[in-house]
Parts: structure tokens; sequence; C-alpha cells
């Protein structure tokens, strides 16, 4: 199967070349690695350029975008970026963080998911992060049917369906929504780990903590469905703020009256499945 891997890439000049070297060692070869070098200030061009010169596989773009890592705009403005620059010749294609060590058949493994069940949507593995001892262990226990933002697969009539990604927080939670809206299924493979070399949400500007609650609105997911959410989000934190600030954001959004990132009629299914799945959790 033929796959595009577009990569954004921000001040990674510590990580980006041990995913580069990850990627360039699948056992399924991608059929163009686009890094997108989004106004980097240290030496992530010089080391995108190193690789360059030794495989015609890695094509480098230079975009220049805010130097504030916010989640979701940034990442994706850059991720369209690169997407301008593929054909339609693909038979997945993927946006994968510039701070990851992939198994060496991991496209292999998620091109046969994809050929085998052509009900999948969105595929992917299990992010493992490095303890205080050295040993790699699992983030956090996630859904099985959802896949982290850092290295999202999308068959290419799911991509196409869910009209690409959206520049804005929440955009790896909508993008599955909208595939599930659209009749295809989300699966991730235990086998499958990557080491995540940064910790999670490190480079986060403090800003945007507002810009969840802003993100629920615009999925139209209602009051109650942003006030569970927004409660989980604490508890797992263990930090009262995310709520507040969660709930203000909400509202703020509702006032402002922001445009939605959905229709009546996919916010409608999207609040169906969301209560059908926080039933299913409440009760036996």
């Amino acid at each position: 199967m033929n796959y595009y891997v577009i990569m954004p890439a921000h001040n990674e000049e510590a990580f980006i070349r041990l995913t580069l070297d990850s990627l360039l060692r699948q056992t399924l070869k991608p059929k163009k690695i686009i890094v997108v070098n989004d106004n980097s200030t240290d030496s992530t061009a010089k080391i995108i350029d190193e690789f360059i010169n030794k495989t015609r596989t890695i094509i480098k773009i230079n975009t220049h975008s805010s130097s504030e890592h916010l989640p979701g705009s940034k990442v994706i403005n850059a991720f369209n970026k690169g997407l301008s620059l593929i054909d339609d010749d693909f038979d997945f294609i993927v946006k994968l963080d510039a701070d990851l060590i992939l198994p060496e058949n991991y496209f292999e493994r998620i091109a046969y998911i994809f050929k085998g069940r052509p009900d999948v949507g969105i595929a992917g593995g299990f992010i493992y992060e490095e303890d205080a001892s050295g040993l790699w262990t699992l983030n956090h226990t996630m859904d099985t049917d959802h896949v982290r933002g850092a290295f999202k697969a999308y068959s290419k009539s799911c991509f196409k369906a869910i009209g690409g990604l959206k520049a804005k927080m929440g955009w790896d939670t909508i993008d599955e929504l909208l595939a599930q809206y659209h009749g295809y299924v989300i699966t991730t493979d235990e086998t499958l780990k990557v080491k995540h070399l940064r910790s999670t949400g490190k480079a986060y500007n403090p800003n945007a903590r507002y810009l969840q609650g802003n993100a629920m609105y615009t999925m139209r997911y209602g009051f109650f469905i942003t006030l569970i959410a927004s409660l989980k989000m604490a508890l797992k934190q263990r930090k009262k703020a995310v709520f507040f600030d969660n709930m203000y954001g909400y509202f703020e959004a509702k006032k402002e009256k922001v445009p939605f990132m959905v229709s009546l009629k996919e916010g409608r299914f999207i609040r169906k499945l969301r209560w059908k799945k926080i039933k299913s959790k409440l009760l036996p």
C-alpha cells in the first residue's frame, strides 16, 4: 500500500533525527515524507537537510507561523502546508509528530489493518514514555477506539469524507467523531509501541488553557456533556483549574458565537455518541 507521511516540526533538534531514522527503517517504506519546518529557530532545518542529502524520500517545506506552540491551529496549519505537496496516489495518509521512535514494522501493521478492514478509517498504536528509572511505560490507559494525535493514520476514503483536519484545538477528537458519523471505525494495535521522546503537553503555551472548552462548544457538545467531560479532565489531571478553565472557554465561545466546526446533523450524532459512551461507563 502507498502512504504519505506529513510531519510538522517546530524546534525539534533534540528528537527529529531519531524520528526520521525510524521512518527510514520501516519495513513498508513511505512513498514520501513531507517535513514541514515551521518557524524553527534551532538546527531542525539543518538536520532535515542532512537526511535529504541521503535520500529522495524526504521533502522539506519551510513555513513561518507563530512561535507560540498553540495546540491545534499551529500544527494543523503546518500539516496542511505539507498536504498541498502530495498527489492523490495513496492508500493512507499519516500525520506524525517529530518526537517519536516508531517500531520498524509500524506501517506494515497499519497497512495490514487498512487492507484487511475497509471499514477502518483511522488506525494507530500506543504511546510509551520513559520513566525516572529508564523504563518505557504506557503513557496512560486510553480507550482502544482512540488514536493519539501524535501518529494518526487515515485511510484515503475516510480522510476525504471528514474533509481533512480542522486547524483548531480538538482536531484529534473531531476527526474521530466525524469518521464515525461517516460509518468508519477507529482501531488501535496494542503491539505497536511508540516511544514518545517528549512528555505530553510540555510544549503547550499556558495561554491555550481556555481552548479546550472552546473546542467543546464548537463540536456542539452542549452544556451537560461539556460539564461531564471537563470534570473528567480535571479529575484525571488532579487540577480543579482545568474544570473552571474549560467551562470558561465554553461560555466565552457561546457568548462570542464562535462558528461551529460541525453541522447541526453532525452535532446531533456527536451528542448521541457521547451520551452512549458516558452511559456505557456509568452502567455495568
